[in-house]
């Protein structure tokens, strides 16, 4: 496949007191994704501090190491903001930053690419790789420094099937980071909250045969945020109710149902425990905004699934609300350390946050936020799919939750609306959950016809957690 004229005509620019590497320039050879070999795939970071910009180039499958690379520089290195990447991105018309310190003046490359006799670079258009090889790469590399920056992805070693772990885990991640005595109860360990009356109340009515709407009103009523949530969802244009609401009890008998007004309502109770920190990645939907499409999209494709394999709605609206519970958990037990973490989401979008979470905390937000749920005495089905939701392969009790999140996720992160990278479905996930991968993107799809009135509710729900 031949080489864009933009990309020929800027490698020659770069080689132009280079006679000797016309022919390497010629040699460059532009191949789709599926004949790239990934183990020499690149990929290349911007970065900024006080000092300026840096480049640094390191394998695909590489995690940066955010630390150690300030570290070996003495500098304050963080991502550069994602404004500025687009605005260079538009300027040189490549679809990712390519391998070209020329463009920020000063580039650091990881020792394993510096190794490589030829490299895979992305080229200006999606899933296109251009193969560069011998002088040239050195050329390109020109006088960049060489340091051990990067970390395999693969080295990384998630504890996925062992959830009877996860205590332990958490207990030595907090023994690490803080001076606290660990203890045999999550709550006193992490210095959580006990859970929230209201919370409490709705499981009670969760497992009363006898409780109805009548029942759930008066619990709701008690609450004036709650309430006023619950009409005001009623009545927002995403439901698109006739006539006026005008009580929690008509909202839940004509609009939302009993089963969405009590998941609701533990999710914003849960939610008031915890504050939403102030230091996120940038670039990422608002915390409610994504757990509102989580709940939503998660409902609607369960909805979707035949009534012989369908789980129950309210739990699976409810484990899409909770879904990202455990990232609130990791900024409450590890400030500092969690600001960190955010840092290496920035600069390894290609990454799963999980990831970086391991690798720096040695947990997850999964394994932190179901272990919570089960302290809770929460449903067995939401600590399913909070532990499990990124397990494609999960089999287990209750695996229908996680595998609607994990469907739900990828859904989401094709529209940069939950953060990471897609990842295929498998088919063993769409057979046990016996719908066809066509029928939940008409799911999606409808809703995403709707975005501005979920944005809506997700901002209702804000404002009543925030008040």
């Amino acid at each position: 496949m031949s080489v864009p004229i933009a990309v020929a005509s800027l490698l020659e620019k770069i080689t132009a007191d280079k006679a000797d590497l016309a022919e390497e320039v010629a040699r460059v050879t532009e191949v789709p994704v599926a004949e790239v070999d990934q183990a020499a795939a690149i990929r290349t970071v911007l970065l900024a501090d006080g000092a300026g910009r840096m480049q640094v180039v390191l394998l695909a499958n590489s995690l940066l190491d955010l630390d150690s690379l300030n570290r070996q520089l003495g500098r304050e290195l963080r991502a550069l903001p994602e404004a500025d990447v687009e605005s260079l991105r538009k300027r040189i018309k490549w679809y990712h930053i390519p391998m070209l310190p020329d463009l920020t003046g000063s580039a650091v490359v990881d020792n394993k690419v510096l190794a490589l006799s030829e490299i895979y670079m992305p080229s200006t258009e999606e899933g296109l790789y251009l193969k560069i090889q011998g002088k040239l790469l050195e050329a390109l590399v020109g006088h960049s420094a060489g340091l051990d920056v990067g970390i395999d992805s693969a080295s990384i070693r998630l504890n996925r099937i062992e959830p009877s772990q996860d205590l332990l885990q958490i207990q030595n991640a907090v023994g690490n980071f803080t001076k606290l005595r660990i203890c045999t109860r999550l709550e006193d360990t992490l210095e959580m909250p006990p859970l929230p009356e209201t919370a409490r109340l709705i499981i009670k009515l969760r497992v009363d045969s006898d409780a109805g709407i009548s029942e759930l009103s008066d619990l709701v009523e008690t609450d004036p945020s709650l309430s006023a949530q619950v009409v005001s969802w009623a009545s927002s244009s995403f439901y698109a109710a006739p006539g006026k609401i005008r009580s929690v009890h008509d909202a839940i008998m004509r609009v939302l149902g009993f089963d969405l007004v009590m998941n609701l309502a533990m999710g914003l109770a849960l939610g008031k425990t915890l504050s939403i920190p102030d230091d996120s990645p940038q670039g990422i939907t608002s915390y409610w905004e994504q757990s509102v499409w989580m709940a939503t999209l998660s409902g609607a494709i369960s909805t979707a699934m035949p009534k012989e394999t369908r789980p129950e709605f309210g739990l699976v609206y409810l484990s899409g609300l909770l879904h990202n519970f455990g990232y609130l958990v990791l900024a409450h037990v590890f400030p500092p350390h969690f600001s960190l973490t955010n840092r290496y989401i920035e600069v390894n979008e290609q990454c799963d946050p999980e990831l970086c979470e391991h690798h720096l905390l040695g947990i997850t937000r999964e394994q932190i936020g179901s272990q919570l749920m089960y302290t809770w005495n929460m449903p067995e089905e939401v600590v399913t799919a909070l532990r499990h939701q990124k397990n494609s392969s999960y089999e287990d009790d209750h695996a229908v939750y996680s595998m609607i999140i994990y469907v739900a996720t990828q859904f989401l992160r094709e529209k940069n609306i939950s953060q990471g990278p897609v990842k295929p479905i498998p088919q063993s996930i769409w057979d046990a959950m016996q719908i066809t991968e066509e029928s939940a993107r008409e799911v999606f799809d409808e809703l995403m016809s709707m975005a501005d009135e979920i944005r809506g509710l997700a901002g209702t729900l804000e404002d009543a957690i925030s008040a």
